[in-house]
């Protein structure tokens, strides 16, 4: 599962710092994510999210739900970022700076972030963690857009280099892996709180109906 909408009214790229919660929004995304499976009969026996603050509280309610504690895995944290703390959809002619012209060398290692191997190789450790204590049930992991859709490409055997807007990775989604022991004989997309994305607004919206965050001078 990727986190809700982020209170984040200066339009920055957060990255991996610290301090940003999700929004009025982005708690109801989390509720009704958990709402939709409770009602659904998912059997989830684990709950795992990232180290940051956003991710911890979209996992909340559904562990609260199933009776579950919310644990932590900081292999499912956000990808680092040449561009954190900047407010790059505001005004996009900061990327051109010259400063930033060395983080453009290689794009397909990426060379402005943290390399798609490496995102690949934690996230799929961390899945593997979680396959026995949920074996025969479901287990819910809860990370960011960029290290769920680089592994979900490595998974389909399709290119690591995309373009950003058509990241099929909306707030609040889910995409559910499934396994026969430890094989993997299944992938879906599912945006349980798909409604509540009509108003929302995201730094990379990808192919939602998400807005994209300019923050409070653009909107």
């Amino acid at each position: 599962m990727r986190h809700g909408e982020v209170h984040n009214p200066e339009g920055i790229l957060y990255g991996r710092r610290p301090g940003y919660r999700l929004s009025d929004r982005g708690q109801e995304m989390a509720a009704r994510v958990a709402d939709v499976l409770h009602a659904g009969g998912h059997d989830v026996r684990l709950v795992v999210a990232s180290p940051l603050q956003r991710a911890q509280e979209t996992a909340l309610p559904t562990a609260t739900s199933y009776g579950l504690e919310v644990g932590t895995d900081p292999r499912l944290i956000e990808a680092t970022n040449h561009f954190e703390g900047v407010a790059i959809n505001a005004n996009r002619m900061v990327l051109a700076h010259p400063r930033n012209w060395p983080a453009y060398v290689n794009p397909f290692r990426p060379s402005w972030g943290e390399p798609y191997r490496v995102l690949i190789r934690r996230m799929r450790d961390a899945v593997a963690a979680v396959l026995d204590h949920a074996a025969g049930g479901e287990a819910l992991l809860v990370s960011h857009q960029l290290p769920i859709w680089v592994t979900r490409l490595h998974l389909e055997r399709r290119p690591l280099v995309h373009d950003p807007r058509r990241r099929q990775c909306s707030l609040a989604s889910l995409t559910s892996l499934t396994f026969e022991g430890r094989k993997l004989v299944g992938l879906s997309y599912w945006e349980p709180a798909g409604e509540l994305l009509l108003g929302a607004t995201d730094m990379v919206p990808g192919t939602s109906a998400a807005a994209e965050n300019e923050g409070e001078e653009g909107e």
